[in-house]
């Protein structure tokens, strides 16, 4: 009997208004039948490489092994490259830009061990657009290696520790408290701090406890109601990464924050 395609998981920018989603759903499915596709998200902000990069980290852990198609690519049609990489855990395949887009998941996973540029792939539809490199290179080279095709086959071998890095602030343990960055928001206007769980024993706070953020008092709790609607919170999220919410409002508004913004916090 033949091998059923290996999963596809799919994130982009593209939003679900158009027919773009749609199109790469297609696209897939005839050159892969009874692939499962699974849309993560595709209401990203336009061409927020970053935000689809922390999506994809955070989210492919809790997605089976298979191939992990991401597209938020404001470069298409310019040099950058397209590649598709092998992780050295897990055997995960990621389809996607060389823009910094695949590279914190690539990292979860034990960093890339094989990658190729598929810009000229032989899995590529023709003629391509040099506006929709989603419809014409990334969904049918996912598609064609959910299928069973080799990876090294799928393009022009190039050296995984070449692939663009995405450069994040870095928190800092310092004697004055935790020095974290707010690195993403969520729609309830919770912040996302460049803490992971493994890096908490370092930082002296306690769950339970009171602590400050910026200098307004808040409390290191486990969920939104352990304290009053109104007020402030730091908890670690679903993904065991540090955050800070506002119990029925909003952490980004109340404390004024923006992107890369630097967030004091210290035991109460």
């Amino acid at each position: 009997m033949p091998v059923p395609p290996r999963p596809i998981s799919f994130l982009s920018d593209y939003g679900i208004a158009d027919e773009f989603v749609g199109v790469c759903h297609g696209v897939m499915a005839r050159i892969a039948p009874g692939v499962q596709i699974i849309d993560l998200a595709h209401g990203l902000p336009r061409h927020d490489v970053r935000a689809g990069a922390l999506m994809l980290r955070r989210a492919l852990p809790f997605m089976p092994p298979g191939v992990h198609l991401a597209v938020v690519d404001p470069d298409v049609g310019t040099k950058r490259r397209a590649i598709a990489l092998r992780t050295a855990e897990e055997d995960r395949i990621l389809v996607g830009p060389d823009n910094g887009l695949l590279a914190l998941a690539a990292q979860r996973f034990g960093g890339a061990i094989d990658a190729v540029d598929v810009s000229r792939s032989p899995h590529r539809l023709e003629p391509v657009s040099a506006t929709f490199h989603g419809r014409d290179i990334f969904a049918p080279v996912a598609a064609a290696l959910a299928a069973g095709a080799e990876l090294l086959d799928a393009g022009d071998p190039i050296d995984a520790d070449e692939i663009t890095l995405l450069h994040m602030p870095m928190a800092m343990v310092e004697p004055e408290g935790l020095a974290a960055h707010a690195v993403g928001f969520d729609r309830f206007g919770n912040i996302t701090l460049d803490v992971e769980h493994q890096e908490l024993t370092e930082t002296g706070l306690r769950l339970g406890r009171p602590v400050t953020i910026n200098g307004h008092p808040a409390h290191y709790a486990v969920t939104f109601s352990d304290v009053r609607a109104g007020e402030l919170l730091l908890y670690e999220d679903a993904y065991r990464t540090l955050a800070i919410a506002v119990n029925r409002g909003s952490a980004r508004d109340t404390l004024n924050v923006v992107l890369d913004d630097e967030l004091t916090i210290k035991p109460g």
